[in-house]
């Protein structure tokens, strides 16, 4: 028997007892979104879904569910063999595709004749969608964010995770978006989509507790190419903060080593300073790159931070409050982290 589980909210998706969900969708499906901690285990590949599709608008519907079920059967059967092949007589999955029809509704079938108690989400994906835009784009956020502001290089993502260990609640938008949030800040492996970004976004606010703050260090609208959404943005805005002040040889030290990466590859280094010609002219950039080329990497986020990174902040940073408490740091080694990390909590204490 499959039961079907029809959800009202993200925290109560946040609060699943099942061992394992599973997305049956096509990978190209899966990524673009997917709950988070889903699994795929697709019942038809890409081609195979064009292929269904296809036979239904084009030629025959039943023509396609035989076609569908015929493959839908290979594909499980290798799912059995493989990843599922290990599982337990107690294993309780929930399984959806985009509706919550055919495609999740014929796998669930065949793992219930097994014995497995398997649950459907009623809707799908779709339906699950339709809960993360509610939260995000809909709805006032109903959690207080207190925002970390500063400028570049000021160790405000180091701060945060200080504050993490000692059982703040945090939201790195950095790390969901996986990107810095600066000229220079892509990472490995590029950014999710929009959605993804999303739905990790809405299932960690879903996870917090909306009477306790959520510390989140202060963005652009935009981090990369991806926008923080307008519920989270507005919750932004109206946010109290703090503010870390670090003197500019601490600054240029911390980016160098921060920035160790994207340093490791010469040629993406001066292909992105060249996105500042612009702005600062080629003379400049070609300075920089000669910098950089010859290893000046203090002396390099020194003049980037003093030429670009603050013109842009002050022009862009300004508050509508003065900040709950200015955080003078000399340096951002652990120890002076972690002297910021206490004054702040004390502060949101006392308030």
């Amino acid at each position: 028997m499959v039961d079907r589980v029809k959800f009202s909210s993200l925290r109560e998706i946040a609060a699943l007892g099942f061992d394992d969900i599973i997305d049956v969708r096509a990978p190209a499906e899966y990524a673009e979104d997917h709950l988070p901690d889903a699994i795929s285990l697709p019942v038809f590949s890409d081609a195979e879904r064009a292929k269904v599709g296809t036979i239904y608008v084009q030629d025959d519907p039943f023509k396609a569910r035989k076609v569908g079920a015929a493959l839908v059967a290979r594909n499980a059967a290798k799912h059995l063999e493989g990843p599922l092949a290990d599982r337990s007589g107690a294993w309780r999955p929930l399984v959806y595709c985009w509706r919550g029809g055919q495609r999740s509704g014929s796998f669930a079938s065949i793992l219930a004749q097994i014995g497995w108690r398997v649950s459907l989400i009623d809707g799908g994906y779709k339906a699950y969608r339709r809960l993360v835009v509610q939260m995000l784009y809909d709805q006032p956020l109903p959690h207080r964010l207190v925002l970390i502001d500063g400028g570049t290089g000021t160790g405000k993502t180091d701060l945060l995770a200080v504050l993490a260990e000692q059982g703040a609640q945090v939201l790195d938008l950095e790390a969901l978006a996986n990107h810095r949030g600066s000229l220079l800040g892509g990472r490995d492996g590029g950014q999710p989509s929009q959605k993804a970004f999303e739905s990790q976004l809405a299932m960690a606010l879903a996870k917090m507790d909306p009477a306790r703050p959520v510390l989140v260090e202060a963005e652009s609208a935009k981090i990369g190419r991806i926008r923080i959404p307008p519920s989270v943005w507005q919750a932004m805005l109206g946010a109290d903060h703090f503010r870390l002040e670090v003197p500019l040889a601490a600054r240029a030290r911390y980016l160098a080593a921060a920035y160790v990466d994207v340093i490791g590859d010469m040629e993406e280094l001066c292909a992105r300073l060249s996105h500042l010609a612009p702005f600062h002219g080629h003379e400049a950039v070609a300075r920089w790159q000669m910098m950089a080329r010859n290893g000046d990497h203090v002396a390099l986020s020194s003049e980037l931070v003093e030429v670009h990174y603050d013109p842009s902040y002050r022009r862009s940073s300004r508050r509508a409050s003065d900040p709950l408490e200015v955080l003078s740091l000399t340096d951002l080694a652990a120890e002076d982290l972690q002297v910021a990390a206490d004054r702040l909590l004390k502060q949101l204490s006392n308030a």
